[in-house]
């Protein structure tokens, strides 16, 4: 299939008339934000750059170990990050993250609901065209292609159907609502396809793969390019392709400490988790986890396909490719079945490979990295003025170069509001109201106040996650890290009353900030100050509330 442009009557890929129709000296203009930023030379064409994109692929439990591909042809050419989290650990507002560069308290996209802004009108007028692809069409001149899913509510309806194509994007192949491997509609440019059930036809995953290569034959070779591919793999429900749906026959979920445990002094939501699990929930996780891992073997041939075309066109060494996933999973920890949504590593720590020019390979970086650090590092690639972007997150450029003595954070936030509507549960009558994502057991993944953040720290001598709960308890959760990696033991009550003094103000200063206040100095950084004003709100106002019920 040959690719169309988003523009009709658009020259087709390859052309030289794809260029923008406007005077050499208006293009340099369009250009002017992007040239002599990034250190390429005059004459040289800008790097282009790759995005994978994983739905609820873990770092903890083992989510790359299925990936031998990929690894070997990303992190080991390259960089893997090796303390990556995401600041939602769901999908619509972690991916609104990446495309933003900003924290769901800037973005406002809280869950995967319309009403949670998840691709709504409002989203659509307020933060699409100031993502980092818009940026890098409109300002860098960079060709954008969109391929698989984009966020949870694209396509509803009531924002605009599958007609809306976000600003910024030369093409767009976008997943109508969330994933699926079979009997789904993309948006193409605006225009719906219907597919059906024909692996060789219809099965997602390779459907991405062939689209992507189609665009790397029909593109313009006179523009850079960018490419975000979001996969469906490895989210429910865990369709694999036919050739491997009888692998990992003997591969079980990881029975890890805080596995099937009750997850005493945790929050309420934690503790009701029925413990021991009953045999029939393990074996619906265990198979779950072996299908998880079955649909990622079609990512890595992907990767593979992928790589195989740029070095094949004489791409590749300009190059950059990023792996990494919108969220984490768990599969049992504190009895809690599958699914993703808590404050723990386990759903808030990702995979982050990246290789390209000027990175070494076969190295780990141990930096504390958020997905909100990919677009401004994205824009730095292209030479663009971060200055000029309100983003919260931070070019991993630096690290990726290896400069020596970089001054990095300590802490990044971590932030989720629950869903749940405030009534019982007919199912589960023995439950409080409000509670969601139950499971036939009357085991709930989530509830309308498991509404949470966190600081997550590291530095030279700590590493620590500090976390309060919006609910009548206030609860708070305490962890250090390096004593309990399996966060087993919550110290909230053990620990020095000073210290949760500071990780409180640290806190809230992080819910309030906006852009450079995000990138302030944390509590264990030797250039920290507190500084009170930096929790007053951007209207001036104190800000006594640390949680909003509805950020619209």
């Amino acid at each position: 299939m040959r690719l169309l442009p988003l523009a009709p009557g658009r020259p087709r890929w390859g052309s030289p008339r794809h260029l923008p129709s406007c005077s050499p000296t208006l293009l340099l203009l369009v250009l002017g934000g992007c040239l002599g930023v990034s250190g390429v030379a005059a004459g040289t064409r800008r790097p282009n750059v790759v995005l994978l994109l994983t739905d609820d692929q873990d770092e903890v439990l083992g989510g790359m170990t299925p990936l031998k591909k990929t690894r070997a042809l990303i992190g080991e050419m390259g960089m893997t990050f090796s303390s990556a989290y995401v600041p939602s650990a769901l999908c619509c507002p972690s991916r609104a993250s990446i495309l933003t560069g900003k924290y769901p308290h800037n973005h406002h996209v809280v869950n995967n609901t319309l009403e949670g802004n998840c691709s709504s009108k409002s989203w659509q007028k307020i933060q699409e065209p100031n993502t980092f692809p818009a940026i890098l069409r409109s300002m860098c001149g960079y060709q954008t292609f969109f391929a698989g899913k984009y966020l949870n509510e694209y396509g509803a309806p009531d924002a605009g159907g599958l007609e809306h194509v976000p600003l910024g994007w030369s093409y767009w192949y976008a997943l109508e609502k969330n994933s699926k491997y079979y009997n789904y509609t993309l948006s193409i440019n605006g225009k719906a396809r219907k597919h059906g059930e024909n692996y060789s036809v219809d099965y997602l995953t390779d459907v991405l793969a062939n689209v992507s290569l189609d665009f790397l034959n029909y593109k313009s070779n006179f523009e850079p390019f960018f490419m975000m591919i979001a996969t469906p793999a490895p989210h429910s429900p865990w369709t694999a392709a036919p050739q491997y749906q009888k692998a990992f026959q003997s591969v079980f979920a990881p029975r890890n400490k805080n596995f099937n445990i009750h997850g005493m002094n945790k929050h309420w939501l934690i503790r009701q988790a029925k413990t021991p699990m009953t045999n029939s929930s393990i074996q619906f996780l265990d198979n779950a986890f072996r299908k998880r891992w079955q649909t990622l073997l079609s990512v890595d041939d992907l990767v593979e396909k992928l790589i195989k075309r740029l070095e094949f066109t004489g791409e590749l060494n300009n190059t950059y490719i990023f792996y990494t996933s919108d969220n984490g999973y768990h599969t049992g920890q504190f009895s809690l079945p599958i699914d993703k949504r808590q404050l723990y590593e386990f759903d808030i720590k990702v995979p982050l490979l990246v290789r390209g020019p000027g990175i070494k390979p076969n190295q780990t970086s141990k930096m504390l990295v958020a997905n909100i650090d990919l677009g401004p590092t994205i824009l730095d690639i292209a030479g663009y003025d971060l200055n000029k972007t309100q983003m919260d997150g931070m070019s991993l450029l630096p690290i990726l170069r290896g400069a020596s003595n970089l001054t990095w954070r300590s802490d990044v936030l971590v932030e989720y509001q629950g869903e749940g509507r405030n009534v019982t549960d007919p199912t589960c009558p023995s439950l409080s109201p409000g509670v969601s994502q139950c499971f036939p057991d009357c085991v709930c993944e989530d509830a309308y106040n498991n509404t949470y953040a966190c600081v997550r720290t590291m530095s030279a001598l700590w590493n620590l996650q500090y976390c309060e709960f919006d609910d009548q308890e206030v609860f708070v959760e305490v962890y250090n890290l390096t004593a309990d990696p399996d966060q087993i033991t919550n110290i909230a009550k053990n620990i020095d009353p000073e210290l949760l003094g500071k990780m409180n103000y640290r806190l809230m200063m992080l819910q309030s900030c906006s852009g450079p206040t995000c990138r302030t100095p944390g509590v264990f950084d030797p250039r920290y100050r507190f500084d009170p004003r930096l929790m007053f709100s951007n209207r001036g106002s104190v800000r006594t509330r640390r949680f909003s019920k509805h950020l619209l």
